[in-house]
């Protein structure tokens, strides 16, 4: 499976309401080796809404 796959995967099991925390949209990325901007984009594309951002990272 892709790497991009992988992340869609995880992103969307993480975000149970549509929605996922800045944190752990950071967690997600470091684990998967892709840019904050890249986990960003990805949920947006999902239409996963990011709550809670601490640094404006998304």
């Amino acid at each position: 499976m892709s790497k991009k796959k992988l992340l869609e995967e995880q992103i969307l099991k993480a975000s149970g309401d549509g929605r996922i925390t800045c944190a752990l949209l950071r967690k997600i990325a470091e684990e998967r080796g892709v840019s904050y901007k890249l986990a960003g984009k990805t949920a947006d594309r999902l239409n996963i809404k990011i709550k809670n951002c601490d640094l404006g990272c998304f």
